[in-house]
């Protein structure tokens, strides 16, 4: 039987994720996810395939999602209200217009110290009308694509496994930044074949692989980029005919609720893989 072993929300897109045993579901997915995006002064969306450091910033949404904390090592934490309305900022990503509201001084200034770039930060408006792509139609916050990012422990454990004959270091999972990480299922990448899922009190529908990208080659505790792998060992394995390498799947939410670790993972329609 197939259940929940983790739930990883990242309130800010690119900086580390918060771990819960309980987690609200809306329709962009996971509550407050990729709620938040780093932006150059000119609104260009600031990710850790530029920007390593990213990983440094530990943020915590408190208050309900009134107020926004953040924490690196070796700065002062900072903490401020969240600025949830107001004149939204053009703001770009993957060269696609957006809006985001603004989050002011104390935050940039944090920000671009702990960075070492000139940062602003922004929210995601009320209005945010974002139409996600893949099988089934969708919205998400800030995310890459699609609102929920799957990942099954089998397929981590055989990648490591492929990764370790080949003489490298076996990853963890926070490597991936998966939002929910299902274990008990036999064989590797069984994910490929979900089609519709539900978990808890929430509906999944599949959208499409998720493709990595360089993100993965980054130590999500030191900030720094490790490179080549896991890239060059899913290269062997995983190469997807949309181009790059495919390693865990995303999906729309199709009904709302609540997803609690343990919960067990029911699929409901099964489907080819793309791979």
């Amino acid at each position: 039987m197939a259940r929940v072993l983790e739930l990883n929300y990242f309130p800010i897109k690119g900086c580390a994720g918060v771990s819960a045993a309980d987690v609200s579901v809306t329709p962009a997915g996971l509550a407050f996810d990729r709620s938040f995006m780093v932006v150059s002064p000119e609104g260009v969306f600031r990710s850790q395939r530029r920007d390593p450091r990213l990983a440094l910033v530990r943020p915590s949404v408190l208050g309900g999602g009134e107020v926004l904390r953040l924490a690196a090592e070796g700065f002062e934490p900072v903490e401020f209200e969240v600025a949830a309305a107001g004149p939204g900022r053009p703001v770009e990503m993957f060269g696609v217009p957006y809006r985001g509201i603004d989050q002011g001084e104390a935050a940039a200034a944090w920000l671009s110290a702990v960075v070492g770039d000139p940062c602003r930060l922004v929210r995601v408006p009320a209005d945010h009308d974002r139409v996600t792509d893949g099988l089934t139609p969708g919205t998400s916050g800030f995310a890459d694509s699609s609102a929920v990012h799957l990942l099954s422990a089998a397929s981590l454990a055989g990648l490591n496994e492929r990764m370790v004959v080949a003489g490298a270091v076996a990853l963890p999972m926070a490597r991936f930044r998966p939002n929910i990480v299902v274990d008990g299922w036999d064989e590797p990448h069984v994910e490929d074949g979900l089609r519709r899922l539900r978990v808890g009190d929430v509906e999944l529908g599949y959208t499409k692989l998720a493709i990595r990208c360089a993100v993965t080659t980054v130590d999500q505790e030191s900030g720094v980029k490790r490179g080549p792998e896991p890239l060059r060992s899913l290269a062997k394995y995983r190469r997807a005919a949309q181009g790059g390498v495919a390693f865990g799947v995303k999906f729309a939410v199709t009904r709302v609720g609540k997803v609690s670790v343990g919960d067990e993972v029911s699929v409901l329609e099964w489907g080819e893989s793309e791979l």
